[in-house]
């Protein structure tokens, strides 16, 4: 007798880098860019597309919910969602409205990926405090799954208005919209995500993945402890990648891309500079650059699962100083070639378990 059935979602992130007036393309043209992006990723047979929000002159996804939604009636399958939402700037009864909404018009189809925010641009663009970015999250966390719960919602906190038994509206065709924590490597985020038993998205982006076992570990731990169900629980990672027909092409031409996108990060934060080195370093079997052909990509994600239990991989493409139509040749052999090859690998242990 077969044991479970081994399943993963396979999807796409980004950021819609743009980075106009420096090489990129304009911000009008990012977003008519998105929309081709996510109809190919519905074709292809991808799970889903997520957009992250951001408010810098190089991206273009500061409303991932209208981008979305635009992309909702010309799309049938594909799950739609932010990656992520920051939560701790926004008001939690707009996210769920406006996410309800894309449920709506996708048939069911929305995601919302709530998470504090790789960068701070958002918390005085709003009028927040960056003391407060933690007590911030918590706060609206804690509103948003309550507004999901129910129609009407009566709650009193310390940083917005109180809400007296007022109805939110409209509901999310989804009994529950789903919700996901994403992070990048804070085990307090692990332990929050376990305890709600939310599911959890890992940003992976340097070093070796199976570094996130222990994380893992302490999620399902914490969702145990609070009575929900481990076999239930669901778990994704989202890693830069870049695919082409042989590994030899992908791994030349992506080069100056990605080391272009990390020193200008690196400048701001700090960093030592990305060099090939590191880069090859990165793409190596166990590492977090999934960057190469279709069959090593392929053979990445299978052992990425084996480390972590994933449900779910999206490969953040989003490069601006290639041509677009890369970017769409990496999204559809993502779909056409390496997930096939992945489900295939995946269904073939589940028929050997014992």
């Amino acid at each position: 007798m077969s044991g479970q059935t081994i399943t993963m979602e396979i999807g796409i992130s980004t950021f819609l880098h743009a980075n106009p007036g420096n090489g990129g393309v304009s911000h009008a043209q990012r977003l008519r860019q998105a929309i081709e992006e996510i109809q190919l990723a519905d074709q292809v047979g991808l799970d889903v597309y997520a957009i992250g929000e951001h408010h810098r002159i190089d991206y273009t996804s500061s409303s991932p919910a209208v981008i979305l939604a635009t992309a909702a009636a010309t799309t049938k399958r594909i799950r739609l969602s932010s990656a992520v939402t920051v939560l701790s700037s926004d008001d939690p009864v707009r996210v769920y409205q406006d996410f309800a909404t894309l449920d709506g018009l996708s048939n069911g189809r929305a995601e919302i990926m709530a998470g504090r925010g790789s960068f701070i641009e958002s918390f005085p663009l709003f009028g927040y405090d960056l003391k407060d970015y933690e007590e911030l999250f918590d706060e609206k966390l804690e509103l948003l799954l309550k507004i999901r719960a129910s129609e009407k919602v009566t709650w009193h906190g310390g940083h917005r208005p109180a809400i007296d038994n007022m109805g939110i509206y409209p509901r999310s065709q989804q009994e529950l919209l789903p919700i996901w924590i994403g992070t990048g490597g804070s085990p307090d985020s692990a332990v929050r995500a376990g305890t709600l038993g939310l599911p959890i998205v890992f940003s992976i982006l340097g070093g070796m993945p199976e570094r996130f076992a222990p994380l893992v570990e302490l999620y399902k731990e914490a969702a145990v402890n609070a009575g929900h169900d481990v076999n239930k629980l669901q778990i994704a990672t989202h890693s830069h990648g870049f695919i082409s027909d042989t590994t030899k092409e992908a791994t030349e031409r992506y080069y100056p891309t990605m080391a272009a996108q990390m020193n200008q990060i690196g400048r701001e934060r700090g960093w030592s500079p990305y060099t090939r080195d590191s880069y090859d370093a990165a793409r190596s079997l166990n590492g977090a650059l999934y960057v190469g052909d279709p069959e090593y990509v392929a053979e990445k994600i299978v052992l990425l699962h084996k480390n972590l239990g994933l449900t779910r991989f999206m490969m953040y493409v989003d490069f601006s100083s290639l041509p677009h139509r890369d970017l769409l040749r990496t999204i559809e052999l993502l779909g056409t070639k390496v997930a096939p090859i992945v489900r295939k690998e995946l269904a073939h242990q589940t028929s050997e378990q014992p």
